[in-house]
């Protein structure tokens, strides 16, 4: 982790910026959180619990100025909640995820399901793809399997 926030200072500091304590609690915060798409409210309550003196417009300056510099992408599961996303070391494109349309759940792909797309918008409309975002609405796997076992339940009850 000491690693990742060295590489994060360095990017702020590459764009005039300081990593000042406040930054650092609510990027420490992220780290250690990586796989947990928190909120904006999230991050302040678990950064209020390190520093807390730390107040929220702080926090929210903070993640957007770590979206702006591309540490973070800001994402919006269609449940109209920004949530915050630590950008994978080294990756070009923003990653894609799989949202729970039952319980929530949010899994994310790593690899990039949309290289040949990009050369067909450029091709076709000459647009110049910066960045992109794929979401897939859905019923996860563990949601299946409660359904599966509900369904069978219910025939199981029936041909009784």
């Amino acid at each position: 982790m000491e690693n990742r926030l060295e590489k994060i200072k360095k990017q702020l500091h590459s764009s005039s910026y300081k990593l000042t304590p406040q930054r650092e609690a609510t990027v420490r915060v992220l780290l250690e959180h990586e796989e947990d798409h928190l909120s904006a409210e999230d991050v302040y309550l678990l950064v209020k619990e390190k520093a807390p003196e730390i107040g929220l417009a702080t926090v929210y300056r903070t993640l957007e100025l770590l979206t702006e510099l591309k540490v973070v992408d800001k994402i919006n599961f269609g449940d109209g909640v920004s949530r915050y996303d630590l950008r994978k070391e080294g990756a070009t494109h923003f990653h894609h995820h799989l949202v729970c349309i039952e319980c929530g759940s949010v899994e994310e792909i790593q690899e990039d399901l949309l290289e040949d797309v990009e050369k067909i918008v450029e091709e076709r409309w000459h647009f110049i793809i910066k960045d992109h975002r794929l979401t897939f609405h859905g019923v996860c796997r563990n949601c299946q399997k409660k359904q599966n076992k509900l369904v069978k339940s219910e025939q199981s009850s029936v041909e009784k």
